[in-house]
C-alpha cells in the first residue's frame, strides 16, 4: 500500500503482536493506520454463540481498517493477529497528512478500498446461496483471480477448512464433506490435505 521510508517519515513505529493479540476491537474508535509489514490478519465478528464470522484475511503490505478513518464511526469488527506479526502504526491525523501531501498515495487508497468493497459486494451475494459448492466455488473464484495462471488446480487456495467455513458461513464439517464432493466432480484438486483449484 505505502512505502515503508513513506510511513517511517510521517510518524509510523512497527509494533510487534503475538498469535491472538487484537489490534483494534469492535466498538473502537478507529485512531490509527495500521499496514502489516509481516505477518497475517483477520478481520472477524463473534456471534452471541461464540461462533466466529471471518470477514477478510490480510498478509504482507495489506492495511487494515483504513476507510474507517474517513469517518467518525466506531470499528463494526475486530483484527485479530493470526500469527507473529510486525505492523506499521500511524496516528490518523498523520495519516490523514501523508496522504493530502501525496496525492498519488490516495489513489492507491482508493483503488484499495474500491477492491475491498468488490469483496464485500461478492460475499454479501455469497449469503444468498444455498449450495455450499456455489459457496465455495464463488468465494475461490475470487480468490484465484488474482492469479495469473487460470489454468484448472494451478491454483492452491491460501485457506484452512476452517477459515473457509468462517469466510462463508458454513459450518467446517460441512465444508470438508462439500471438498470431498468437488474433489469427486474435478473441480479441485486435493494434494496432501491442500487444495488446489
Amino acid at each position: 500500500m505505502i512505502i515503508e521510508s513513506l510511513l517511517i517519515s510521517f510518524g509510523a513505529e512497527i509494533k510487534e503482536y503475538k498469535t491472538g493479540d487484537f489490534i483494534f476491537r469492535e466498538k473502537e474508535f478507529p485512531t490509527h493506520y495500521y499496514q502489516i509489514e509481516k505477518g497475517k490478519v483477520k478481520l472477524n465478528n463473534y456471534t452471541e454463540d461464540g461462533k466466529e464470522f471471518i470477514q477478510n484475511i490480510f498478509a504482507d503490505g495489506h492495511s487494515i481498517g483504513e476507510s474507517l478513518l474517513f469517518v467518525d464511526r466506531p470499528y463494526p469488527m475486530n483484527a485479530v493477529v493470526m500469527e507473529s506479526s510486525r505492523i506499521f502504526r500511524i496516528p490518523k491525523q498523520d495519516f490523514l497528512h501523508l496522504i493530502t501531501d501525496n496525492p498519488d498515495i490516495s489513489l492507491n487508497i482508493y483503488q484499495c478500498m474500491a477492491e475491498r468493497m468488490y469483496y464485500k459486494y461478492i460475499m454479501f451475494y455469497n449469503l444468498s446461496f444455498q449450495n455450499p459448492v456455489s459457496k465455495l466455488k464463488l468465494l475461490m473464484d475470487y480468490l484465484k483471480s488474482y492469479h495469473e495462471d487460470k489454468t484448472p488446480y494451478s491454483f492452491q487456495i491460501p485457506l484452512t477448512r476452517q477459515q473457509l467455513a468462517s469466510l462463508t458461513g458454513l459450518c467446517v464439517e460441512t465444508v470438508i464433506r462439500t471438498i470431498k464432493q468437488m474433489e469427486k466432480d474435478k473441480i479441485v484438486k486435493i494434494e496432501q490435505r491442500k487444495i488446489y483449484y
